[in-house]
């Protein structure tokens, strides 16, 4: 395995940490059991890219080809319940900030990676010259799983209600591939990811939302 391979894997593999805790997450924070939990996280880990990919007409998509994901993310999210289970305390009072701030950590870490393994899948796929299709692959992966976590919970998505998030996603795409036809792939994917993390996190410090009509003066309201 080439070290580019081997730092692609390893970002892969940090994406999917961090999204599995964060769909476990939710899962413990809506009242479900460990399988629940489990299938939260592993949908919330997977889901964007196998979306991608069935887009792109990998099939089976990448997930089934190598189980190595969906494992790690089951694992994840198991150990996410067994602690949260067993220190419950951390989901009440004060530590309940502690748990919003790991839960934008590990979504923001998930996103960012996720972006730029989708515009990479992309560009392997020989779709380099394809900018708009690019794009929508590193968002579509970035925020799918993040999407149908929340579907699934009966939440309201994150994507559509929450700071800035899908839109992060749609920038660090752009940086990606110009990077990429620029430096390279691993400059890419480092660089992008970093802006993905840095939007995010000045997002939710900024209170930074995109302009939304207020309750009274919606249609019906």
């Amino acid at each position: 395995m080439e070290y580019q391979e081997i730092i692609i894997f390893i970002m892969e593999m940090l994406g999917t940490v961090a999204f599995a805790a964060s769909g476990a997450m939710v899962g413990v924070g809506r009242g479900m059991d460990i399988f629940g939990v489990c299938v939260l996280g592993v949908v919330t880990s997977v889901g964007g890219g196998m979306t991608r990919d069935i887009i792109l007409g990998i099939t089976p998509p990448g997930v089934f080809q190598n189980p190595i994901y969906a494992a790690v993310a089951t694992i994840t999210s198991c150990i996410v319940f067994g602690v949260l289970y067993i220190k419950k305390e951390l989901l009440e009072g004060h530590f309940r900030e502690t748990y919003d701030k790991a839960m934008l950590v590990m979504d923001s870490i998930g996103l960012g990676i996720f972006t730029v393994v989708g515009v990479n899948t992309g560009i392997r796929q020989g779709y380099l010259g394809n900018a708009f299709l690019l794009v929508f692959l590193g968002t579509i992966t970035g925020v799918g799983g993040g999407l149908l976590r929340d579907m699934m919970a009966g939440v309201p998505p994150y994507i559509f209600v929450r700071h800035i998030y899908a839109c992060a996603s749609i920038v660090g795409s752009i940086s990606c591939v110009h990077i990429y036809r620029n430096f390279g792939a691993i400059e890419a994917m480092v660089v992008s990811s970093a802006v993905v993390i840095l939007i995010r996190y000045l997002a939710a410090h900024y209170h930074w939302n995109l302009p939304k009509l207020d309750e009274k003066k919606r249609p019906g309201a």
